[in-house]
């Protein structure tokens, strides 16, 4: 295999293949990408066995062939080479070895066989369908805050994406939460997504996924079985499997009849309560929200390193509400909003809160409340 590329063509594509890579492996072949030559282009494949990346960039093929090499390091090469640079990529199998040359650098690595590295089996996608970046983007973004990290319960380590029913019909529905925060983030369902199976979309592929959906006029071809699902854009593929689980029954935590309605600028609400927090001690991070009539006081009270006291004018018209929350959650759920008005529903002080976007009930948020 002999190719020459730009150098910020193959950076772009090196860089997504080597973050799916774990940094400590015990399978060698794992630490590798497998760079494919054909034609007028070449593919970078990378996997975790969990997770399959395939980025396509353009090149001049001298000579087709393939081999592997270790991701991180072409990464990092090819990183500190000159803007503009032509590089050239000739592989030795002989020697077992891939030479990099750009300009006056040469860098002569490692190769691993190609028969050696492991190709994700190829599934039958009961669903296929396509989603504008854009849609797609804020879906993952506006739930991933709220997947949970606790390795016991798996099943809430990803992202819930499913066809439901919203107020005005059929959606396509994201949903993450670790038994103190919900997110439900709905979108229009798009044609062909019908009788999709419901999958959980790991947290790591979510996150991969991002760099996917940067491009606002990309459409992105999704493919959904029982066991993987798929997202591709012209020059990427990723693949990746779903958690193996049932996510339990999230309507049942969504609180309906919540009825005390505050109004809050979001922004000024956030940095309140970012202000408040920094007397909080470590462990509990408590805020408490005292609300009275157009009036929002938010106070900490921490007996090691002190008190703090903020008012913020809001629209309130209830009974007097004393109710307390983990101030990280209060923070993660108030930036989630795009537009200027956040809306808090209480019930009482110790029952879940419901947040919303003004009067828009596509992205609807749960937080649980903590005494104080």
């Amino acid at each position: 295999m002999k190719i020459s590329i730009e150098r910020g063509t193959l950076l772009k594509a090196v860089a997504q293949a080597q973050s799916v890579v774990e940094r400590r492996n015990t399978i060698p072949i794992l630490a590798n990408v497998l760079m494919e030559a054909e034609g007028d282009q070449v593919s970078f494949r990378a996997t975790d066995l969990d997770i399959e990346v395939v980025d396509r960039a353009p090149a001049m093929v001298e000579r087709p062939g393939a081999t592997t090499v270790s991701a991180v390091m072409l990464h990092e090469i090819v990183r500190k080479l000159p803007d503009g640079a032509l590089v050239t990529l000739a592989d030795d199998p002989a020697a077992g070895r891939l030479t990099v040359t750009a300009g006056k650098s040469t860098f002569n690595l490692a190769t691993l066989p190609k028969e050696d590295f492991p190709v994700m089996a190829s599934s039958e996608y009961a669903t296929n369908f396509a989603a504008p970046a854009p849609v797609l983007r804020r879906l993952f973004d506006k739930a991933k805050f709220a997947i949970s990290t606790e390795e016991t319960r798996y099943y809430l380590n990803g992202v819930y994406m499913h066809v439901s029913t919203g107020e005005d019909g059929p959606v396509l529905r994201c949903v993450a939460t670790d038994g103190h925060r919900l997110a439900r983030i709905d979108a229009a369902l798009p044609p062909g997504a019908e009788g999709m199976p419901g999958v959980i979309v790991p947290r790591k592929t979510v996150n991969e996924l991002r760099k996917l959906l940067d491009d606002d006029e990309a459409q992105i071809a999704v493919s959904v079985s029982e066991t993987k699902v798929r997202f591709a854009t012209p020059a990427i593929t990723m693949t990746s499997k779903v958690i193996d689980g049932t996510f339990p029954d999230y309507t049942r935590v969504i609180p309906m009849n919540n009825s005390r309605r505050l109004e809050v600028d979001a922004t000024d609400f956030a940095k309140a309560v970012d202000r408040v927090a920094t007397v909080s001690s470590e462990r509990s991070r408590a805020v408490k929200l005292s609300l009275d009539e157009d009036r929002l006081i938010l106070s900490v009270n921490a007996p090691d390193s002190g008190a703090a006291e903020e008012e913020l004018a809001v629209a309130y018209g209830d009974e007097r509400l004393e109710i307390g929350f983990n101030a990280k959650y209060l923070l993660e759920i108030a930036s989630q909003v795009d537009r200027e008005n956040a809306v808090f529903l209480f019930n009482s002080s110790g029952d879940p809160t419901l947040m919303r976007e003004g009067n828009d009930t596509s992205a609807v948020y749960v937080v649980m409340p903590m005494r104080v």
